[in-house]
Order: structure tokens, then C-alpha cells, then sequence
């Protein structure tokens, strides 16, 4: 899950017109999978072309609830805050590039915790900035709002709302967006699995990855049809991966409440892409045939190098 708040300089109509071609950018970039500093650098690049005199704060994160980390980049941005489950809250400081629109920096991700249990925050500097304050004064005052701060993500914004004393008169814009991750259990925590397998040998991991998948899927109580696609996409990403990717080679299959995600990481960094096979080519179609019965597909590199290359199918309601 990407998440992203940022704030444009200044205010009125050229203010709010660069803040919306900075917001669909944005969906598009996170489309293409990159890491948080990437997107910060296109987004810098672009926000010069649209109005070298407008420069905006941004902050970009990524959440992988199976690593139980968000990988984040910030473009001159208020640090995230983040609440673990005892309550402690961590200051997310560094790194830090300048806004963006200034262009020629080379931004830089970092990462921090973010297991089951715990709540990240996400802000505007409306929330933290007044003119008799200092504005880390500000922060710590949210920090210790945070710590008290449980229940669900909109009650936590709330709280941290009026703790920090805005009103309906307040005389700046507030942004305040709060991720949980919740630590499930009993029935609820069946919804939410993972499994993996590592790819070792040649060609015959091939029938090991089909055979892991087979039973992962049918211990998962899955449908036949479902089963079978997911059987299937298995078997064209294990071969595309095979074929075109280097050890060491991993299997993750993944569910939630609403999504089957069936996942290959390789050590090669060669992104695929769907290409249209001709009549007589020996290969080229697994992608599209992953493309065509799924409901979604994407590649990425991985940090340290390599790629992962993944699908999802959504899951029939009930």
C-alpha cells in the first residue's frame, strides 16, 4: 500500500492547480512500483516543468505488512510519526531531501517499523505550526498525543485534530492521514496468510512451485475456478522467472480478506513486459496469459537488487 500527503507553497487557484496535476502524476507513478525516492524524483522533476516559482513538500511511503516496515521518502516533508503497539512513538527524521520543485537533489529512502499493532501518522504542517511555537514544538506535542492515542484510524485522527486545538476558524489547511496495521487474531487472523517456497534447481522447480501452490490454495479453502488460476499464474511466473531471472528465486503466495497475491522474486533486475507473441515465437505469452486472468499484475525491483513480479486476483465476496 502506497500512501502519500504533501502541501503546496502559497494559496488560491495557481496553488491548487499545481497541487492537482501533482496529485495525478502521483497515482501514476505509484503505478509503476518504484521505490519511494524514484517517484520523489519524478515528481521533482515535473513540479519544475509546471511552475518553477511553486515548490511543494511531499512525503512518499510505502507499507509491506508481510516485512512489517514502511519504506518512505521525503521531499522537505514533517517527519512520520509511528505508534507501535506499547504505545511508543518513533520520529522518522531521516532522510530528508528539499521540497519539491527545487530539483538537482538526489533523494534517498529510508524505512521504520511498522508491525502488527502499530499506527503511522502522516501530516500537513497546519496540525503542528503556530506562529508563538517553535515547530518542534509542535511534533513532540502530537508525539505525546499519539502515544494515547487508540481505537480506529478516523477516532486517532480526530483526537490528534483537536489536541493540536484546530477549530473550524483555523486559519490554515490540515492534512492528517493515519495507517494501522492491525494484529488480528482468531477467526479474523484465518483471513490474512502467507506462504512461501524457495525456488531451488532447474527446471524442475517448475512442478514443485504448481504442486506448493496446488495445496497452499486448496488449504486456503479456495474455489475450484480461483484454485486453478491461481495454480496456473503460479506456473507462468515460476517459467517466465526460470527462464529469465538468476537465483536465488522465491515463491510467496499471500491472502487477505479481499485478495489472493501470488508473487516470484529473482536476482535479475530485467523488468518484464507484456508483449504480443507472434504465431510461430516459442515464448513471450506467459505475461500476458498472467495479464489476461487476473485482476492485476505488476513487476518491481527489489532493495539489494533483483525483481519481483506479482499478480492478484480479487476474491468473491462471502
Amino acid at each position: 500500500t502506497a500512501l502519500v500527503i504533501g502541501d503546496v507553497m502559497g494559496r488560491g487557484v495557481r496553488a491548487a492547480a499545481v497541487m492537482g496535476q501533482l496529485r495525478t502524476a502521483v497515482r501514476a507513478y505509484a503505478r509503476l512500483d518504484l521505490p519511494p525516492h524514484e517517484v520523489l524524483q519524478l515528481l521533482d522533476g515535473l513540479a519544475t516543468e509546471i511552475d518553477p516559482n511553486q515548490i511543494a513538500t511531499c512525503v512518499y511511503a510505502v507499507h509491506d505488512p508481510n516485512e512489517g516496515r514502511l519504506v518512505y521518502a521525503s521531499a522537505g516533508h514533517l517527519p512520520i510519526l509511528v505508534r507501535d503497539e506499547h504505545g511508543s512513538v518513533l520520529r522518522t527524521d531521516e532522510p530528508t531531501g528539499p521540497p519539491l520543485g527545487t530539483g538537482g537533489w538526489v533523494h534517498t529512502s529510508g524505512s521504520v517499523p511498522l508491525g502488527p499493532g502499530s499506527t503511522a501518522v502522516l501530516y500537513t504542517d497546519g496540525l503542528v505550526e503556530r506562529r508563538d511555537q517553535d515547530l518542534d514544538e509542535g511534533i513532540a506535542a502530537l508525539e505525546r498525543a499519539l502515544s494515547g492515542a487508540t481505537g480506529t484510524p478516523q477516532v486517532v485522527c480526530d483526537r490528534l485534530v483537536r489536541s493540536a486545538g484546530v477549530t473550524a476558524d483555523h486559519d490554515d489547511d490540515v492534512a492528517v492521514l493515519v495507517l494501522q496495521h492491525p494484529a488480528r487474531t482468531g477467526p479474523d487472523s484465518d483471513l490474512f496468510r502467507n506462504a512461501a517456497l524457495e525456488l531451488l534447481g532447474g527446471i524442475e522447480a517448475a512442478p514443485r512451485a504448481r504442486a506448493f501452490a496446488s495445496g497452499v490454495l486448496t488449504s486456503w479453502r479456495f474455489p475450484a475456478d480461483l484454485h486453478d488460476l491461481g495454480v496456473l499464474a503460479t506456473s507462468e511466473l515460476v517459467a517466465n522467472s526460470l527462464q529469465h531471472g538468476t537465483p536465488p528465486m522465491r515463491l510467496r503466495l499471500r491472502r487477505t480478506d479481499r485478495r489472493l497475491i501470488i508473487e516470484v522474486t529473482d536476482g535479475d533486475d530485467h523488468l518484464p513486459r507484456r508483449r504480443r507473441a507472434e504465431p510461430g515465437d516459442e515464448s513471450g505469452r506467459g505475461i500476458a496469459i498472467v495479464a489476461t486472468i487476473a485482476s492485476g499484475w505488476g513487476s518491481r525491483r527489489t532493495p539489494g537488487g533483483g525483481k519481483a513480479v506479482w499478480c492478484e486476483f480479487v476474491l468473491p465476496k462471502g
